[in-house]
Order: structure tokens, then C-alpha cells, then sequence
């Protein structure tokens, strides 16, 4: 699964071929999950409340960037990196 993102300890990633609705994945020390690119909202695991606000505020400022990453993934093709929050 490639890391398209690390920030503050937060690592942020992609499936190839991964299933509906477009979503990434999060990892943050032991905690994990999968958050809905549309709505930016948990849609599996748990994190953190203050992790979450940091990840939610990435992605809203990269939503578009993330939908096209999501349809590159699932067409098997190469991912770049996303700038991180700063």
C-alpha cells in the first residue's frame, strides 16, 4: 500500500484495486483507519480526536488531489505524493 502522505507521525495511504466509496487510510501509532474522501468522515477504525482534526483539515485541502489519486489506485496506476500539512 503506498504512503502518499506523512505528517506530524501521521502516515497516510492508498490500496491498489481497493473497494467503494473512494477512501485512504490512516495509521498513527497503534491506531488506525479508513476515512470517506467525499465526506471526510471515519468511515472505519478510530483515531485520536486531535489526530483526526489534523488529517480532516489535510485532506480538505487536498480533496481534489485525493479523488484523482482514488481513481489512479483502483486503474492499478503509479501514486505520487501529496504535500503535508504544514
Amino acid at each position: 500500500m503506498p504512503e502518499i502522505s506523512r505528517f506530524f507521525g501521521i502516515s497516510i495511504k492508498m490500496y491498489f484495486g481497493d473497494h467503494e466509496p473512494p477512501h485512504f487510510h490512516t495509521e498513527y501509532g497503534e491506531h488506525k483507519a479508513v476515512v470517506d474522501i467525499h465526506t471526510l468522515v471515519v468511515i472505519g477504525g478510530y483515531l485520536p480526536p486531535r489526530v483526526l482534526g489534523l488529517v480532516v483539515e489535510w485532506a480538505s485541502q487536498h480533496q481534489v488531489e485525493l479523488l484523482a489519486l482514488w481513481k489512479r489506485a483502483i486503474n492499478q496506476q503509479p501514486l505520487h505524493k501529496i504535500p503535508p500539512l504544514s
